[in-house]
């Protein structure tokens, strides 16, 4: 039986910088991604959560249909997809599947399974599913999955997600470094 690999989308498979054009335009800023420090935007902006909140859902489907693949993934994926089962868990809500699966195949993104859990909490996917390796972009995330599940988690290094590391995190800059360190840690 193949290893399960489970997949962050945002953030991870697409570009970390997708929404700054966007949210510089709508607030009036001229921030880059290392100006984002952290996963909490609003302060970032100048606005209320609320504010933020009914923002990114007043926007995000259009945002996620643009968003541009991160550097690299599209060939360390593919190169995955008959060696490991590819289980993208996401944080989006479940009615963003057709656009979110539309993007899949508009990019040539292999994938075995995608579930949209709408909620950033995935410990019960990752064990669902049987994954023997996360990656992902969010710092509580990876923290909590690699400490509760025991697996290693792939996390790729951002402005937002600095911080002390669990031993089975392991912090990368791409998804070719992604790929050399899951291939030595998951090793038939």
């Amino acid at each position: 039986m193949k290893k399960r690999l489970g997949i962050d989308i945002d953030g991870t498979v697409t570009c970390p910088s997708t929404f700054i054009p966007y949210l510089n335009e709508a607030f009036g800023k001229e921030l880059a991604l290392s100006d984002i420090t952290q996963y909490n935007l609003a302060p970032l902006y100048g606005v209320t959560e609320e504010e933020m909140d009914r923002w990114l859902e007043d926007n995000e489907a259009d945002i996620y249909e643009r968003a541009p693949l991160a550097r690299y993934a599209l060939e360390v994926i593919d190169s995955w997809k008959d060696k490991y089962e590819l289980y993208y868990i996401s944080a989006r809500g479940r009615h963003l599947y057709e656009l979110t699966e539309r993007w899949f195949r508009r990019h040539g993104v292999y994938y075995h399974h995608i579930d949209l859990i709408g909620s950033h909490d995935k410990i019960a996917a990752v064990r669902q599913y049987k994954l023997s390796a996360f990656f992902e972009d969010k710092y509580d995330n990876a923290c909590e999955i690699a400490e509760a599940c025991g697996i290693p988690v792939i996390l790729f290094d951002t402005p937002y997600n600095r911080g002390p590391l669990p031993e089975n995190v392991i912090r990368v800059n791409n998804w070719l470094e992604a790929k050399r360190e899951i291939e030595q840690r998951l090793r038939p």
